[in-house]
């Protein structure tokens, strides 16, 4: 994925915390948080653990959700969140809260996980981190006998891999046809949260409205090279990019291949191949980290000896602004009008129903987690997602942010994904400062949406 204008830590220097109100705040909890760190020996042994559900004899990961292997490992999971006094409950879209009471039961919770359901031969850390960073983080305060002004929720949520279904659930977005979709398991939405100990019959139960909880952080593997190849430690999310997809239909006219001149053809195929080239060359024309791609593509016949008639293709857009998203679109449409007329076929556009908005984090929350990083003398940068998360939904009902970790050669969605115990540890250390920094309380916590 292409990236061109990244901004690194040092652009930020012109933030000022106080403009943030976050100085004091952030400063008297540093004496507590400055004594602790994580034990990143049991985060290792937990990862390992949780790994060898749904591990194949061949040393294959299939924890997809909804499958046994995903309602065995979240059982194992909330065996340990009771053993940290978590008493975890399953919500109507069977997602996994565990909440730890705070000093102060009039304040609003401050929200923190990820999910632990992961892709067919997919890796060990996409998700898992932030699991399982989070009930470490609930273990490292019990043990430091810490309780926070604010109550705590740590939440895992369903599906994440499947279309984010538990947290668009909570958010109230998921519908009844959602509910009738096939999952990647064979099931339907409904049928797999019955599966895993929801109610699909009473989803609204499980909705959170705007203000429910004070905040909401999600550790996390970047899922890119970014971080490594640059040798930063820490990704600051400024926000996880919207998506669009389209079908684009381009219709020729099939012929015979042998007797038809090349200069009376109406070769669909071609017109699609000079319509990837053209997507190609407008969203590098534009200045920032919008990234478009072609990456499904069905033709007809498909025989040698004639001319495609057809072709439909899969077209991808993602952005962290809906308005370059529909420029981008306007100036696709306009190349395409021109290889239609060129090539003498038609060229019509389908939108999709499941797109995606753009969801940009809190900047109040984000120069909190530059100061945790700073803190800890790990070098940082402000960057954005190109990969969904289930930060995306919350963002849109509490103030949300993302930490990065690195992904050791960028992998991601693979069995050779990951990441070192360090950069985890890293990662867990700076939630940790993160939360104990917001739990005294700070200005300038709005949702952004």
């Amino acid at each position: 994925m292409k990236r061109k204008a990244f901004i690194k830590n040092s652009a930020l220097t012109a933030f000022s915390i106080s403009t943030f109100g976050i100085k004091n705040s952030f400063s008297n909890s540093m004496a507590t948080a400055n004594t602790i760190k994580v034990n990143s020996n049991r985060i290792s042994n937990r990862i390992f653990e949780l790994a060898k559900f749904g591990l194949d004899d061949k040393g294959r990961g299939y924890r997809v959700a909804y499958t046994k292997a995903d309602i065995e490992g979240r059982a194992w999971f909330m065996d340990l969140m009771k053993k940290a006094g978590l008493n975890p409950i399953i919500d109507a879209a069977g997602n996994i809260i565990g909440k730890r009471k705070g000093k102060n039961a009039s304040l609003k919770p401050i929200a923190f996980g990820s999910h632990i359901d992961m892709v067919p031969d997919g890796g060990n850390y996409d998700g898992t981190v932030g699991s399982i960073g989070a009930l470490e983080i609930i273990e490292t305060l019990n043990e430091n006998n810490i309780i926070t002004d604010h109550p705590l929720e740590l939440i895992i949520f369903a599906n994440e891999e499947g279309g984010t279904i538990g947290s668009i659930a909570m958010v109230g977005n998921l519908t009844p046809e959602g509910l009738l979709q096939k999952s990647q398991s064979g099931v339907t939405m409904a049928e797999g949260i019955k599966a895993i100990g929801g109610n699909p019959d009473n989803i609204q139960s499980c909705i959170r409205n705007k203000g429910d909880l004070y905040a909401w952080l999600e550790l996390h593997i970047e899922q890119g090279g970014i971080l490594e190849s640059e040798n930063l430690k820490i990704g600051v999310v400024e926000g996880i990019v919207g998506l669009r997809h389209w079908i684009v239909t381009l219709e020729g006219f099939a012929n015979h291949a042998g007797t038809t001149p090349m200069n009376r053809r109406q070769d669909a195929l071609l017109a699609a191949s000079k319509f990837i080239i053209a997507v190609n060359e407008v969203v590098n024309s534009v200045e920032g980290n919008q990234v478009g791609t072609v990456g499904k593509m069905a033709l007809q016949p498909g025989a040698y000896n004639v001319i495609p008639g057809k072709v439909v293709l899969g077209l991808e857009i993602r952005d962290l602004s809906d308005d370059k998203i529909d420029m981008l679109l306007a100036q696709i449409e306009k190349r395409a009008a021109i290889i239609a007329n060129e090539s003498k076929v038609k060229i019509m556009f389908e939108l999709q129903a499941n797109a995606s908005k753009p969801a940009l984090t809190n900047k109040v929350l984000q120069q909190v987690i530059f100061n945790a990083s700073n803190e800890l003398g790990l070098t940082t940068k402000l960057m954005q997602s190109g990969a969904g998360h289930d930060s995306q939904e919350v963002a849109f009902i509490a103030p949300s942010a993302m930490i990065f970790i690195p992904s050791v050669g960028g992998i991601s969605h693979s069995p050779k994904e990951f990441s070192t115990i360090l950069d985890i540890a890293n990662g867990t250390n700076v939630l940790l400062k993160t939360i104990l920094a917001i739990d005294k309380g700070i200005a300038g916590l709005e949702i952004n949406h």
